[in-house]
């Protein structure tokens, strides 16, 4: 083998490994992204309802000792920053009654459809202006497929888009490494992009809570119906608290 060919065959290996290493990201990012979707959707469900009604009533509550003491400066803090936190409760509720329920379960075949797809359309395998405009379009189409767990939407956009264009032309040794290094290096740059946008994924509080969640599942227990039970048996104690008029009988979160 000349010289030549074996750098061609060095170059082309490492695109091979880079291009794994960008789709795996690319599907752990997307991935990452509709784990949470689903966990923000359970947990507004199951809990995240019951902390508005939880927080309502105590705005309430909050809002009635104050009316009781009207010279009581803390108080009418408490009150304001009570009924604060119950608009924003209710705020978050309801924006999440009105989101879609997120796919249910993210399927072998759909995380398989999704490498196949981002290995031949993905923006970095392009070498034109032209062609990567093409490439972003189709790859944004496929992560909205993904998202919402279309995987007859996914196989055909992997019909729409054809077989993979070369920019460069000819086949000779020359060309081709010409192609490996572009590649190679606008894959580098991606792989760059991604690592820290999925970090980002990864240290958000709700990511945290999720992983917490997932984990005490894992080992047979039942996070959000124990604190939802929690939540219900606090709020039908600040009901009746309300409506007897023993305010001073709990305290406000």
């Amino acid at each position: 083998m000349l010289p030549e060919e074996q750098e061609l065959a060095r170059l082309e290996n490492e695109q091979a490994q880079l291009e794994e290493a960008v789709t795996s990201a690319e599907l752990q990012l997307e991935t990452t992204k509709v784990e949470l979707a689903q966990f923000q959707y359970h947990y507004y469900q199951t809990v995240g309802r019951l902390y508005a009604e939880l927080d309502d009533i105590e705005a309430r509550i909050a809002g009635k000792l104050a009316d009781a003491s009207p010279e009581d400066k803390y108080a009418h803090e408490q009150a304001e920053a009570a009924q604060e936190k119950a608009r924003k409760s209710a705020e978050e509720a309801g924006l999440a009654e009105k989101m879609p329920p997120p796919p249910p379960e993210i399927t072998p075949e759909l995380k398989l459809l999704y490498r196949k797809a981002a290995m031949l359309m993905h923006p970095d395998r392009a070498t034109t202006d032209r062609e990567r405009l093409r490439r972003n379009e189709m790859m944004t189409r496929v992560n909205i497929a993904y998202q919402s767990g279309d995987q007859l939407a996914i196989e055909k956009l992997v019909i729409e888009f054809g077989q993979d264009p070369e920019a460069i032309t000819g086949e000779d040794v020359g060309a081709r490494m010409i192609k490996a290094i572009r590649r190679i290096a606008q894959l580098r740059r991606r792989l760059a992009e991604i690592q820290p946008e999925l970090e980002a994924q990864q240290q958000t509080e709700v990511f945290e809570l999720m992983r917490t969640v997932n984990e005490a599942e894992a080992m047979g227990g039942d996070p959000f119906g124990d604190l939802a039970r929690e939540l219900m048996r606090q709020i039908s104690e600040r009901k009746i608290a309300f409506e007897m008029g023993r305010l001073d009988s709990i305290g406000v979160a």
